[in-house]
């Protein structure tokens, strides 16, 4: 939704606030951390990214304070442009680096084109807040053009003519998408979310594009194919009904019923044939076959519908104490919201331990289960529509702001991706070991240990508060020390997990990432796994 701009007051805006300089504090110490690490030309452009970003986050600020910003974002929280201009680059230097360990120069490759289409999308945003903020913020402006100028330079002589030609298309989809969606769904993102979350869709979506047009036998694995064709399949199915939505009533039963068949149209007539022409298998069939493959699987399969059954009878209990409540604005606790965080744990670690592969692909099942319900619930389709609405209403938060209700969909996402994002041929030979043995677990030891157990202690026992922020230092405490003595349990189960005397690293990753959760105002369920995976990796 787009907003007439309205010139600010006063040419220096509102000072930093000491919240977002720890964020940034924090942040910094992760960028410097990887660059220690790595120490190569691509990790002196993350320096130079996040000094720039740094800048720019204080004009997004000014531009949300005022209400100057093109489109309306989430305004409970600040712009987070730093903290997400870094994660795919962070994440593409470490995947560089762990690829070329054990020598598989494809995948090195990848790692080098994910860094720079991350920088790509984090200048564009840049440039988007500078060319919208008045009056110019001209040493702003002279130090992105210089950080812009190294990056662009470095990139130019690493990439070929193909790689530069892939970040560019990158970028080209994640122009669009930011047209399309924010002015869909406003509210729904602040600045860096959108950056995180359309930057990861845009890559993903160019990525399945180029394989589509390159496909050949027996390339790839299905299992890699299957998530890139859900993912980009559940966005473009969204866009098309938000579009086709717009000139019909979605409450109706004439437009549910549309609705349904279009599903079952744009799955069994667009999905399902692309899936087929990459994978070279029926994909029914292949999904059938590969979810009972073993009678490990199918006890997995027992024991998650047992958890997801036991999900929704929490969320029918919290509705019917709802019900039964004098006050009309009752609203779930924090601790009844942190039962999912405790089940969806309760669901991984089994997954990690004795099959990542299916836990991958039912992972990716969940996300499109979730996002589908989400569109039931958000056009009012019936007959569900109504009732998602109200039994989901109850968990809302602060962060729910715009139309969507998205935060049990980044949960989800946090807990997967550090399945997801790492390729498999790179685990291999040993490559994992040391702290890199724990990356499957990044999800499980951020949000499902650490961000639960800060909450719980902090809305409890927490007195101290951080300065600025309504988290508590004994919730940060208390986040650290159940995450180191997860990652002992997680010695004792897991067999395959040796940490190589690098406790020092585990323990400061660690606690760098417990401290942006407290002091992030972003969505710490997708940002605080990705962080640590990065830190871990490295």
């Amino acid at each position: 939704m787009t907003r007439e701009y309205a010139p600010p007051a006063s040419g220096t805006g509102a000072p930093l606030s000491g919240s977002v300089l720890a964020e940034a504090a924090v942040v910094f110490a992760v960028v410097l951390s990887i660059h220690a690490a790595v120490w190569d030309r691509y990790s002196w452009c993350a320096v130079a990214l996040a000094v720039q970003a740094f800048y720019v986050q204080y004009k997004w600020d000014r531009l949300l304070q005022q209400g100057s910003a093109v489109f309306q974002f989430r305004m409970s929280a600040n712009s987070g442009l730093l903290p997400a201009s870094m994660v795919m680059p962070l994440l593409g230097l470490v995947m560089k680096e762990r690829c070329q360990s054990v020598g598989n120069t494809y995948f090195e490759r990848f790692g080098i084109v994910v860094a720079a289409t991350g920088m790509a999308v984090a200048l564009f945003s840049s440039v988007l807040a500078l060319g919208i903020t008045r009056p110019v913020p001209t040493n702003t402006c002279v130090i992105s053009g210089l950080a812009g100028g190294v990056i662009i330079y470095i990139m130019k002589h690493s990439l070929s003519v193909g790689e530069v030609i892939e970040v560019l298309e990158v970028l080209l989809i994640f122009v669009y998408l930011n047209m399309i969606l924010l002015y869909l769904l406003p509210r729904c993102f602040t600045p860096g979310e959108a950056l995180l979350v359309l930057g990861g869709i845009s890559f993903m979506l160019n990525q399945l594009i180029k394989r589509s047009l390159t496909v050949v036998e027996s390339q790839g694995d299905p299992v890699d194919f299957f998530l890139l064709v859900v993912v980009v399949g559940m966005v473009l199915m969204g866009i098309f009904f938000s579009t086709l939505f717009v000139f019909m009533d979605s409450g109706t039963w004439a437009s549910s019923v549309f609705f349904h068949l279009m599903t079952c149209v744009l799955g069994l007539g667009v999905v399902l044939p692309w899936l087929h022409r990459l994978i070279r298998k029926n994909p029914l069939l292949w999904l059938l076959q590969f979810l009972f493959q073993t009678e490990t699987r199918i006890y997995l399969l027992v024991y998650w519908s047992l958890l997801a059954t036991l999900a929704c009878l929490v969320v029918l209990y919290q509705n019917a104490k709802r019900s039964s409540s004098e006050s009309k604005k009752h609203q779930a606790p924090t601790i009844a919201r942190k039962y999912f965080h405790f089940i969806v744990v309760a669901t991984y670690i089994p997954g990690i331990l004795f099959d990542r592969t299916l836990l991958y692909v039912a992972a990716t099942i969940c996300l499109a289960v979730f996002i589908f319900l989400e569109y039931v619930r958000y056009f009012r389709i019936k007959p569900l529509g109504h009732t998602l609405r109200s039994l989901l209403s109850l968990f809302l938060d602060e962060r729910d702001s715009g139309p969507l209700i998205l935060t049990h969909i980044y949960l989800l996402l946090g807990m997967s991706l550090p399945i997801w994002l790492v390729p498999r041929p790179c685990t291999q030979k040993g490559s994992l070991g040391g702290a890199r043995a724990l990356v499957p677990y990044a999800g499980v030891l951020a949000v499902g240990v650490g961000d639960t157990v800060a909450s719980i202690f902090g809305s409890t026992m927490g007195e101290i508060h951080w300065p600025g922020t309504k988290k508590t230092f004994e919730g940060t405490v208390t986040s650290i020390f159940a995450q180191i003595i997860s990652v002992a349990l997680i010695l004792i189960f897991d067999s395959g997990v040796d940490l190589n005397y690098s406790y020092a690293w585990i323990l400061g990753s660690i606690s760098i990432v417990s401290l942006l959760e407290a002091y992030t105002t972003q969505i710490d369920n997708l940002l605080l796994p990705l962080y640590l995976l990065i830190l871990l990796m490295a």
